[in-house]
C-alpha cells in the first residue's frame, strides 16, 4: 500500500501531516498528488469524507514553497468555495499542512468586515481561499491583482460552475493568467457540469475513485414515512427516546430551519440553527457549540451540506428531502467521514416521492424503509420506481456565454452611417423625414384615407 512519504512531497509537509495522524494517502489523494506535482491539470470525484482538500493542498504547497513569495496585494495560489464555512475549513487545512513552511495563507469571504482582509492582503499571500462574491468586492477596492496566480482550484466544482455561480466566476477567470494550473475537486459531478468544466482546463487527467455521484459504504441509510405534519413530532420522538445527543439535521428552507429549532428548543432540546440569514458570528457560534456538545442538534439548510468537517459525527437527518438529488449526497457526506461509521435518517412524506426517486435514481440503490411505532402514516408513501433525478431550473446565462469559458461575448452591432445604434436603424430620423415619406407616398397614387383623429404613437415616454 503507498505511503505519503512514496509520493515525493518535501519532508516539512510529511511531517505536519504525521502530526495530524496520516501515513496512508487515500485513494483519491494517492491519484490526485501526483498528477499535480507533475503539473497536470485535474478533475476529480471522490466520496465525500476522502480527504480532497489534501489531495489539491499537498502538492500545491509542495510546489509554491519551492517559488518566490508573492508581491503586494497579490496570491500565487486561488481557492475559491461556495460556502464561507467551506472556506474556513480550506483555511484552516493550509495552515496545518504549511506549519513548517515559509508559506503565507489568508480566507475571505463576506458577513464580516472587509478592512481586516484588505489588510492582510497588502503583503500579498501565497495562498487566498475565497468566496467568488467577497474576493470580485476586494478586486473592485483594488486590494487583490490575480497576474501571479500560478494554481486556481474549485473546490466542490460542481456547485461553482452552477449557474447561481456562474456570472461571478466567468468575471473572475477573466482576469487570471492563461497559464496557470487548473484543479477542480468535487463529490458530484453531472454530465453537463462535466463537459462545462472541460472548457476551463488543459488536457485534465480525470480521477474517478468510486461510482460517480455515489455515496460513502460507512454510511446507512434508511428512511421513515411519515406524514409531513408529524415530522417535528417524530423528529422530537426519536432524539428522547434514542437519547442522541450530536445530530445534524437539515431542512430546505431557511425559515423552516428556524421553526424546527424553536419546535426542539420549546421540548427541552438544545438545538441552534445555521443558514445564510444568520451573520457569520452567530454561524461560527452555532457550528463551535454544536462540535463542542454544548448544542445536540445543529439544525441547517443546504449551506451546510458542504464544507462542515464534523469529527466522528454519529447521524444525519434529512427532515425534507432536497430539490437537487446531488445534494442528498453532499449532506449525508457530513457523516462516515474518513472511514468512521455513520447513519443517514430521512422523514419522507408521500408529497416528497418525486424527489425520493429522484435520489434514489442518483445513488443507484432504493433506500430502506423503517415504520415508526405511533407515527405510521395516514397517506401511504407510494412504491418509489427510482428514476433519473430532474434537473434544478437554470439561471438565465450571462451574455455571449454558451458551453464554454473561452467562448468571446458577441461583439455589438456596427452603427449604421448616421452613427445610430442598432435600435436607431430602423426608426425615422425626426417628424419631418416620416411628413416628407408620406408625401411621396400620395404623389406617387398610394393614398391613404384622410383622418381627422391625431395617430396615437406606439412608443411611451
Amino acid at each position: 500500500m503507498t505511503q505519503f512519504s512514496e509520493l515525493g512531497l518535501a519532508e516539512p509537509i510529511l511531517k505536519a501531516v504525521a502530526a495530524q495522524g496520516y501515513t496512508t494517502p487515500s485513494p483519491v489523494q494517492a491519484q490526485a498528488i501526483p498528477a499535480v506535482l507533475a503539473g497536470r491539470d485535474v478533475m476529480a470525484a471522490a466520496q465525500t469524507g476522502t480527504g480532497k482538500t489534501a489531495g489539491f493542498t499537498l502538492p500545491m504547497l509542495h510546489k509554491l514553497q519551492q517559488g518566490k513569495r508573492a508581491s503586494a496585494n497579490r496570491c500565487r495560489a486561488l481557492v475559491l468555495t461556495p460556502t464561507r464555512e467551506l472556506a474556513a475549513q480550506v483555511g484552516a487545512n493550509v495552515v496545518e499542512y504549511s506549519q513548517h513552511l515559509n508559506i503565507s495563507s489568508t480566507v475571505v469571504f463576506g458577513g464580516v468586515g472587509i478592512n481586516p482582509q484588505m489588510i492582510k492582503l497588502r503583503r500579498g499571500v501565497d495562498v487566498l481561499v475565497a468566496c467568488p462574491g467577497r474576493l470580485l468586492d476586494l478586486y473592485k477596492q483594488n486590494a487583490v491583482r490575480f497576474d501571479e496566480v500560478e494554481f486556481l482550484v474549485l473546490d466542490e466544482a460542481d456547485r461553482m460552475l452552477d449557474m447561481g455561480f456562474i456570472h461571478d466566476i466567468k468575471r473572475i477567470l477573466a482576469m487570471l493568467p492563461k497559464k496557470r494550473q487548473t484543479l477542480m475537486f468535487s463529490a458530484t459531478f453531472s454530465n453537463e457540469i462535466r463537459t462545462l468544466a472541460k472548457g476551463l482546463v488543459q488536457d485534465p487527467i480525470e480521477i474517478d475513485v468510486s461510482p460517480r455521484n455515489s455515496t460513502a459504504h460507512s454510511v446507512e441509510q434508511w428512511l421513515i414515512p411519515v406524514d409531513k405534519k408529524r415530522k417535528p413530532e417524530v423528529l422530537s420522538s426519536l432524539l428522547r427516546d434514542n437519547d442522541w445527543n450530536q445530530v445534524l439535521v437539515f431542512t430546505r428552507t431557511k425559515h423552516g430551519a428556524n421553526r424546527l429549532t424553536t419546535h426542539l428548543q420549546d421540548r427541552g432540546i438544545t438545538a441552534a440553527a445555521i443558514h445564510g440569514n444568520k451573520s457569520q458570528g452567530a454561524r461560527t457560534r452555532a457550528l463551535s457549540d454544536f462540535k463542542n456538545g454544548e448544542v445536540s442538534v445543529l439544525v441547517a439548510t443546504d449551506i451546510a451540506a458542504r464544507g462542515l468537517d464534523i469529527e466522528q459525527l454519529p447521524l444525519v437527518v434529512n427532515f425534507e428531502l432536497p430539490n437537487v438529488a446531488a445534494d442528498y449526497v453532499h449532506r449525508i457526506g457530513r457523516t462516515g467521514r474518513a472511514g468512521a461509521t455513520g447513519e443517514a435518517i430521512a422523514l419522507v412524506c408521500a408529497e416528497e416521492l418525486e424527489d425520493l426517486e429522484g435520489i434514489e435514481g442518483l445513488i443507484g440503490k432504493s433506500i430502506e424503509r423503517r415504520i415508526q411505532a405511533g407515527f405510521e402514516p395516514s397517506k401511504p408513501l407510494p412504491i418509489s420506481r427510482p428514476k433519473a433525478p430532474r434537473k434544478p431550473k437554470k439561471a438565465k446565462q450571462p451574455k455571449g456565454f454558451k458551453d464554454t469559458f473561452d467562448r468571446e461575448p458577441r461583439a455589438a452591432r456596427p452603427a449604421n452611417r448616421n452613427g445610430a445604434g442598432r435600435n436607431s436603424a430602423s426608426k425615422p430620423a425626426n417628424k419631418s423625414s416620416n411628413t416628407g415619406a408620406r408625401t411621396a407616398a400620395n404623389a406617387s397614387g398610394n393614398r391613404r384615407p384622410a383622418s381627422t383623429a391625431p395617430r396615437r404613437s406606439s412608443r411611451t415616454a
